[in-house]
């Protein structure tokens, strides 16, 4: 659904000028947006997730660990596609007033594509180089987003989301190396290219919800703090958004509708969109592709 479209229907939980500033600048921050009722229970599957993560030496197809993860000293990078791990994930990701802030953004039909929960562990939790998202699972259109649920206080010192504004209307740019392989983030030469200078950093209170389009260049630094930073990231698009490849966070969910009716007609937009390997397999994560752990 083009953006003019979009506009014709009344928003639900943003406001209207929280609407245009996330077309404008690809981006919105909604501090404080979900209930702490939400995230009590989100803490509580999140911490199960951690438990459970003590028996993964190292790794696997649900788990991604730091390199030196025990069971005694757990140090989880990601836990793929939670909606299947938990139902309190799946529940949140298909019930909550998320799914508002997305019809709100993409249209009132949302389709589901997959969910993820990065962690950004205490004392040196990785960083997440410049990137943009859509090539990783490109669509026939642009409408897909991210909501990203803080599920603790998130400062400057624990390597918070950071959003070149506008950047989602600019160029696309190639993630794969100078050989050939898939790096899953932008080279060198193109970071300077981009006003990375001009990020905007993204901090907030647990239960802060960040929004960020799939065009828009982001990243992150390392978490030197003494406190981690869980992040519950649920990708949505419009209903008339079809995949074009595999999804690598497969899911059950995939393609689920969770507001309004699935569309009769798929909207192409004429903007070329690159394309990643052939995960049809999966994958583990983006911080081991960027640390070059597998291609």
């Amino acid at each position: 659904m083009r953006e003019e479209e979009i506009r014709t229907h009344a928003t639900r939980v943003v406001t209207e000028e929280q609407r245009e500033f996330y077309f404008e600048r690809g981006y919105l921050l909604l501090e404080g947006f979900v209930s702490q009722e939400w995230i009590g229970r989100l803490c509580a599957a999140t911490d199960e997730m951690v438990e459970r993560s003590r028996q993964v030496g190292e790794s696997d197809t649900i788990f991604d660990v730091e390199p030196g993860h025990t069971s005694e000293n757990p140090r989880l990078r990601r836990v793929s596609s939670p909606v299947d791990q938990h139902p309190t994930y799946w529940e949140f990701a298909s019930e909550s007033a998320i799914v508002d802030v997305a019809a709100d953004l993409v249209g009132p039909d949302v389709k589901f594509h997959h969910s993820k929960l990065n962690f950004k562990w205490q004392r040196g939790g990785e960083e997440v180089k410049w990137h943009q998202d859509i090539t990783f699972w490109p669509h026939t259109n642009y409408s897909p987003l991210t909501v990203g649920t803080y599920l603790h206080d998130v400062g400057t010192e624990q390597g918070p989301m950071g959003i070149v504004p506008g950047s989602h209307t600019g160029e696309l740019f190639n993630q794969y190396g100078d050989s050939g392989e898939w790096v899953g983030c932008l080279r060198d030469e193109d970071v300077s290219r981009v006003a990375v200078e001009e990020a905007e950093y993204l901090t907030g209170p647990a239960g802060s919800v960040t929004i960020h389009n799939c065009r828009v260049i982001h990243g992150s630094g390392k978490n030197m703090s003494a406190w981690g930073r869980p992040l519950l990231l649920n990708a949505y698009s419009s209903a008339d958004a079809f995949t074009y490849t595999a999804n690598a966070i497969k899911s059950p969910h995939d393609g689920d509708i969770v507001r309004g009716q699935a569309a009769r007609w798929a909207h192409h937009d004429p903007r070329p969109c690159l394309l990643p390997p052939d995960w049809s397999g999966g994958y583990t994560s983006i911080y081991a592709v960027q640390q070059e752990e597998q291609g």
